[in-house]
Parts: structure tokens; sequence; C-alpha cells
């Protein structure tokens, strides 16, 4: 088997993740025709910390098994738990490149 077939389950659910946010139900209720990093799911995370995307996160895998009898929304939940995570990547990503390129500043002189 090769590698990029022993890892096709993870992709297929991470793409599903991807439609949810990109064509479904994060589109329909989040997203105004702009790019995901610039939705309340990161921007938010940028003013109050990834926190946000993590509490998300952690409150739809709660819902996940609170609808567990009903596979299809439990999932969805799931993939929308994956969707916050990838937002808290995405905010601490940009974090680390902005203090990467930040000069340092000169010490104070007495």
């Amino acid at each position: 088997m090769s590698k990029r077939n022993q890892y096709k389950s993870l992709k297929d659910v991470l793409h599903l993740a991807y439609l949810q946010a990109s064509e479904g139900k994060g589109k329909e209720r989040h997203a105004s025709g702009e790019p995901f990093e610039d939705q309340p799911i990161c921007t938010i995370a940028r003013k109050v910390g990834i926190g946000f995307c993590l509490g998300q996160a952690l409150k739809k895998i709660e819902e996940s098994r609170r609808l567990s009898q009903y596979p299809g929304r439990e999932i969805g939940e799931l993939l929308g738990a994956i969707n916050y995570i990838a937002g808290a990547i995405i905010v601490i990503n940009e974090r680390a490149k902005e203090r990467a390129s930040a000069k340092p500043t000169p010490p104070l002189s007495n």
C-alpha cells in the first residue's frame, strides 16, 4: 500500500471539514464572501485568544456526544470542531510569523 493510500481516510475527513466550512454550514452561517481567516472564527480568536476556538471545539465535541443517535448531525458537529481547531492553528501561525519578523527593541538607556 502506498503512503498516499495509508492516509486516504484522514484526507477524506479533512476534506469533509473543508467542505463544511467552504460550502456547508460554516459558509451559510459565518461567511459573507470573505476568506476563512477573515471570518469570525479567526477574527474573534485574534481579539480574545485561541481559547475561543478551543472552547468552541470542545462545545462541538460535547454536542456530538449528545447527538450520537443522529449520525449525520454527530459527524457535522465533529467536522465543526476540526474547523475551530484549524482556526486556532491559523492564528497561532500568524502570531509566530509576527514574532519572527518583529524587530528587537533597543534597550532603554538611563
